[in-house]
C-alpha cells in the first residue's frame, strides 16, 4: 500500500447529490484505488494469502459479457477476502492466442498486398509484437471500467520473459522424462490457419453433405462401401470388414480392384468395423482419417497423402490440383461414368468438425507432429479430485471432469506458425536431435537448426498459475501465494485449460495442486435462454450497458443469475432494474444522513431500543451469516437476492419508514434510532461492496468517514449492550413483533387498492390493539396507512382482523359505493365466463384428446385464474358497506 493509503480519513459528510451519476463517479473512485495500492499483494505480509489468477484473456480480445460475468465474481471473491484480512492477490494478464494474433498480423500484410513470408520469421514476429503494443490488451483497459480489482504491477503475459523461460523449462524436463515425444499420426488440420489444432479446438456441428455408395472390385469380388468423404477413395489402401461378416469371409485376404486408379487393394479383417452398419465393409484411408490410421497400423497398410495442406489434390492424375470440395464432386461424376454409384443421399446431415478460430472443415491429415504422453499426467489430474485435494464445484460437474482427464489422448503441442514460443529442439547434420533449456546455447555449426513449429498456446496457459508467481525460480510470491485457492471459470472450458493446469501444476510443483477449488459457471446467454451470437442479433457490448446503466448495475444483474454451474440468462430489463437498485441504496442513505443516521460511538443499550431497532439489527445479523455461507458454497445469486431482498425490502421500505415517525417525535429514541439507522447502513454498504463496489465506496466513505470500503473490515455479528449472545445479537420476539406489525400495514395496503383508494387518501380509523405487541407502533400504523383517527360521526363500513389486532374504516365518503360495486360485479361477470368456458373445454373429451399439451396446460392455467379472481372479488364485495 502507497503512502496515500495512509492519510486520515476525513470526517463523515452528510452531503449527497441528490441524484447517482455513475458516469462521474466510476473512473475517479477506480484510479484513486490503483493509486492507493488496494489492489496490491505483499509477499512478506504475515496475513493468510488468498489467490485468484486470472484466466488470460486472449491479447486480441475485447470485454464480452463471459468476461465481465466471471470478472464479477472473482472480484467479489477477492474484495471480501481483502477485508476479511487476508493478503488477497487477483493476478492479471492475457494470453498470446497464437492462431488468432498470427491472423490479425497476417490480415493487416495482406492490406498492404504482402504476406509473412515476404517479411521471413524474425521480421514477422517483430510486427506481431509491434501489433501487439499497438492494439492488443484491450480488455485490460476494459477490465478497468468493470471495476476489477487485480494487482496492476504483476500483470502477465505468456510470451514475457519470465513465462517463456518457464515454458523452456518444462518442455524440457518433459522431454527428459519421455513424456514428450515427435511422432506422425493422424491430427486435426486447418486448411485455412495452416496449423494443427487440438480435438478440443473443433467444433462440431450438422452440415448438409452427401453420402454416397460406391462398389469396389468386380462380379462376386466385389462389395459396397459409402463414404460422405469421396475424394478420400484416392488414398485408400484396404476395404475392412469385421472377420465375423459370413457375407465377406471368402473376401478376406483378397485384393480388389480400386476405382479410377490402377490400384488393387486388400480386404481386411477387423473387429473396429460394425457389420449392423451400413453394407459391413468400410473404406481405409489411413493418412486421412483416424480411425482408418488405427487400422492400418494394426494391419500394417501404407498411408497415401493426397492432399496438401491447403485441402488441394496431389495425386497425379485428372484430379491433380483439385480443391478438395471441387475434387468430391468431380470424384463422384467418374464414378458415375463408370457405373460404379449404387446409391446417392442428398442432403446428408451429419456430423463435421469446423476450427473453432476460422470455421473452416478441419481436415484429418497425417503429420510428424510434438506430442505429450498424458497417461501419467491426467492419472494425477483425477486423482488430486478424487481424494479431495481438489474440490470441484458444483461436484455434479466432477463427472464432466473425469470423462476428460480418465480419457484424454495424447495432445498433440505443435502448431505450423510462426507467432508463439518456438520448440526448442534442434536438428544436427547427422540425424542428432537437442532439446535445450532455458539457460542453455544452441549447437552450432554447418547443419544444425531449430524445429520450425510452436507450441500450442493451451501450453503455456498450462502454467499460468505457478508461472505468474516465478517458477521455476524458488520466488517469495511461490512460496506466499502458490497454492492458488480457487479457479473460477466457465465449464466449458475444462478441457481446453482446467485439465492442462492441473496436469503441468502437479508435475512441475512436485505434486502441489494448483488451486483448491474448482468454482464452475455456466454461460451468459440472453433473456430468452439463447446463445449470444452476433448471428443471431441477440449480442451485447456490456461497455454499452456500463455507459447507460453503470458499471455496479452490470455486476449485480450478473452476480443476481449466477448460481453453480448454471447459464445465466440476461437482458437489459435486468440491467435496468439493478440500476433503479443503486438508486435506491444512493437515495435511503441520503435521507439516512439527512436525518443524523450515524456510527459515531457505541450502540446503546438494548433497553433503550425500540422493539423496530431490536428488530432490524437481529435481521441484520441473520443476514451476514447467511452472506458468508453463500460466499462459501460459491452462491453468488443467492447472496444477491438475500442483500437485495434485505436492503430493498427491510431497510429501506421497512425501517427507514418506521423510523420517520421517530425522527419527526424527536428526543432519545430519535437519538437511538439514528444510531442503530448508522450501523445497519454500514454493514449493510459492507456487504454489498464486493458486487456493487462504486456505489458502495461512495456511500459509506460519506457516511463513516473512513479512507475506503475496499480496505475496511468484513461485517461480523453485531453486539448489542445489554444483549449479549453467542454469535451476536439476535431478538426473536422483536422480529415476531415486527413481522405483526408487517402485516397488519400489508393487509391494509391491499385491502385499500382494492377499495380504489388513492395511496395519499386519508381514511377515518378506529385501532384495537389492546393485547397485542403492536399498541407502541399505533402512531407509525396512523402514519404509514394514512389513517387519520375516528370522529364523532364515525361508522366502521370495514372491519379488518389482522395479527390479534382489528383496524375498522370508515369509508362513507371516501368512495363512490354503487359505483364501485357495479364495477366489481361486472369484473365478476366476467371472471365467471370465463371460468365456464374454460370448464366447458377441460370437460370436452374430444377437445382433449386433440389439443396439444401446452394448449390444455394453458386452460388448466385459465381456469385456476378465473377462480382466484372471483374468490377475490367476491371477498372485496362483501366488504363494502351497504348500501
Amino acid at each position: 500500500m502507497t503512502e496515500n493509503a495512509q492519510q486520515q480519513p476525513p470526517a463523515p459528510s452528510t452531503e449527497l447529490p441528490t441524484q447517482y451519476a455513475p458516469a462521474d463517479v466510476e473512473g475517479p473512485l477506480y484510479e484513486r484505488w490503483v493509486e492507493r495500492g488496494y489492489f496490491e499483494a505483499d509477499a512478506t505480509s504475515d496475513k493468510p494469502p488468498y489467490t485468484i489468477v486470472i484466466p488470460p484473456p486472449n491479447v486480441t480480445g475485447s470485454l464480452h459479457l463471459g468476461h465481465a460475468f466471471q470478472h464479477t465474481l472473482m472480484d467479489a471473491l477477492t474484495r471480501r477476502r481483502r477485508m476479511q484480512g487476508y493478503e488477497s492477490l487477483w493476478l492479471p494478464g492475457m494470453d498470446h492466442a497464437g492462431i488468432a494474433t498470427q491472423n490479425k498480423v497476417e490480415q493487416q500484410l495482406a492490406e498492404e498486398g504482402k504476406s509473412r513470408h515476404d517479411l521471413g520469421r524474425e521480421e514477422f514476429v517483430e510486427r506481431v509484437w509491434q501489433w501487439k503494443d499497438e492494439y492488443g490488451g484491450k480488455i485490460l483497459g476494459q477490465m478497468r471500467r468493470l471495476g476489477d480489482g487485480v494487482a496492476w504491477s504483476r500483470e502477465r503475459f505468456t510470451m514475457d520473459e519470465g513465462l517463456s523461460k518457464a515454458v523452456l523449462t518444462i518442455f524440457k524436463r518433459l522431454y527428459e522424462d519421455e513424456l514428450i515425444y515427435r511422432a506422425e499420426r493422424i491430427i486435426n488440420w486447418c486448411p485455412r490457419c495452416l496449423t494443427a489444432i487440438s480435438d478440443i479446438e473443433v467444433e462440431y456441428q450438422e452440415d448438409a453433405g452427401e453420402l454416397v455408395s460406391i462398389r469396389y472390385g468386380e462380379g462376386e469380388d466385389s462389395l459396397v462401401v459409402a463414404t460422405t468423404r469421396a475424394e478420400t477413395m484416392l488414398g485408400d489402401t484396404a476395404v475392412a470388414v469385421h472377420p465375423d461378416d459370413e457375407r465377406y469371409r471368402h473376401l478376406v485376404g483378397k485384393e480388389i480392384k480400386l476405382p479410377l486408379t490402377d490400384r488393387r487393394i486388400p480386404v481386411v479383417a477387423d473387429t473396429h468395423v460394425d457389420p449392423e452398419f451400413g453394407t459391413g465393409a468400410v473404406k481405409v484411408t489411413p493418412a486421412h482419417d483416424p480411425n482408418d490410421f488405427a487400422i492400418g497400423q494394426r494391419h500394417g497398410l501404407p498411408s497415401l497423402t493426397i492432399m496438401d495442406e491447403r485441402g488441394v489434390i496431389t495425386v497425379h492424375g485428372p484430379f491433380l490440383g483439385l480443391d478438395r470440395f471441387e475434387a468430391r464432386s468431380a470424384v463422384v461424376g467418374a464414378l458415375r461414368e463408370q457405373g460404379r454409384i449404387v446409391a446417392e443421399k442428398r442432403p446428408y446431415m451429419h456430423s463435421v468438425g469446423h476450427c473453432s478460430r476460422c470455421e473452416t472443415t478441419v481436415e484429418p491429415r497425417l503429420s510428424m507432429q510434438w506430442w505429450v504422453k498424458v497417461a501419467p499426467l491426467a492419472k494425477a489430474a483425477g486423482d488430486a479430485v478424487r481424494d479431495g485435494r481438489v474440490r470441484i464445484h458444483p461436484e455434479d460437474m466432477s463427472k464432466r471432469y473425469f470423462d476428460w482427464v480418465d480419457n484424454m489422448h495424447d495432445w498433440c503441442i505443435s502448431r505450423q506458425l510462426w507467432w508463439g514460443h518456438r520448440i526448442p529442439i534442434w536438428y544436427g547434420p547427422d540425424g542428432e536431435v537437442v532439446c535445450v533449456g532455458p539457460d542453455e546455447e544452441p549447437p552450432t555449426g554447418e547443419g544444425w537448426h531449430q524445429d520450425p513449429d510452436v507450441l500450442d498456446t493451451w501450453f503455456s496457459s498450462g502454467l499460468w498459475p505457478f508461472s505468474t508467481l516465478g517458477w521455476p525460480e524458488k520466488t517469495p510470491d511461490l512460496a506466499k501465494f502458490y497454492s492458488t485457492d480457487v479457479l473460477l471459470t466457465g465449464h466449458d472450458i475444462i478441457f481446453f485449460w482446467v485439465a492442462r493446469m492441473m496436469m503441468f501444476g502437479l508435475y512441475a510443483m512436485d505434486g502441489e495442486v494448483p488451486f483448491h477449488t474448482i468454482a464452475l459457471t455456466g454461460l451468459v446467454r440472453d433473456e430468452f435462454g439463447k446463445k449470444m451470437s452476433k448471428s443471431f442479433g441477440n449480442a451485447v457490448d456490456p461497455l454499452d450497458w456500463m455507459d447507460k446503466y453503470g458499471s455496479d448495475a452490470v455486476r449485480f444483474t450478473l452476480a443476481k443469475g449466477a448460481n453453480p454451474g448454471a447459464d445465466v440468462p440476461i437482458g437489459e430489463d435486468w440491467v435496468q432494474g439493478s440500476r433503479n437498485f443503486a438508486n435506491k441504496i444512493w437515495n435511503a442513505t441520503r435521507f439516512a444522513l439527512m436525518n443524523g443516521a450515524t456510527v459515531e460511538g457505541p450502540l446503546p443499550d438494548a433497553s433503550r431500543m425500540s422493539a423496530t431497532d431490536r428488530w432490524i439489527l437481529s435481521r441484520l445479523n441473520s443476514v451476514v451469516a447467511e452472506v458468508d455461507a453463500y460466499y462459501d458454497d460459491f452462491q453468488f445469486a443467492k447472496l444477491s437476492d438475500a442483500l437485495f431482498h434485505f436492503a430493498w425490502d427491510e431497510v429501506f421500505d421497512w425501517y427507514v419508514e418506521l423510523s420517520k415517525t421517530t425522527f419527526q417525535a424527536g428526543g432519545e429514541a430519535a437519538e437511538v434510532s439514528r444510531r442503530v439507522l448508522g450501523e445497519v447502513l454500514d454493514v449493510t454498504l459492507k456487504l454489498l461492496h464486493p458486487v456493487v463496489p462504486f456505489v458502495t465506496e461512495t456511500l459509506w466513505t460519506t457516511l463513516t468517514g473512513g479512507e475506503s470500503v475496499v480496505i475496511a473490515d468484513w461485517p461480523q455479528a453485531v453486539s448489542v449492550p445489554g444483549a449479549d449472545a453467542p454469535g451476536g445479537f439476535r431478538d426473536v420476539a422483536a422480529e415476531r413483533e415486527i413481522e405483526s406489525l408487517q402485516s397488519v400495514i400489508t393487509e391494509v395496503r391491499r385491502f385499500r387498492a382494492d377499495q380504489g383508494l388513492q395511496p395519499g387518501q386519508r381514511v377515518p380509523a378506529r385501532l384495537t390493539l389492546d393485547g397485542t405487541a403492536l399498541a407502541p407502533h399505533e402512531a407509525a400504523i396512523r402514519q404509514l396507512l394514512r389513517l387519520q383517527p375516528e370522529g364523532d360521526a364515525f361508522t366502521a363500513t370495514a372491519t379488518l382482523p389482522v395479527a390479534g389486532a382489528e383496524v375498522a374504516l370508515d369509508l362513507s365518503g371516501t368512495i363512490d359505493v354503487a359505483a364501485e360495486r357495479k364495477r366489481l360485479a361486472k369484473d365478476l361477470a366476467a371472471a365467471e365466463k370465463e371460468r365456464q368456458q374454460a370448464q366447458a373445454k377441460l370437460g370436452n373429451e374430444a377437445f382433449l384428446g386433440k389439443a396439444p399439451d401446452h394448449v390444455v396446460e394453458g386452460i388448466r392455467g385459465r381456469l385456476a385464474k378465473a377462480d382466484e379472481d372471483i374468490a377475490r372479488i367476491t371477498a372485496q364485495l362483501g366488504r363494502l358497506p351497504q348500501a
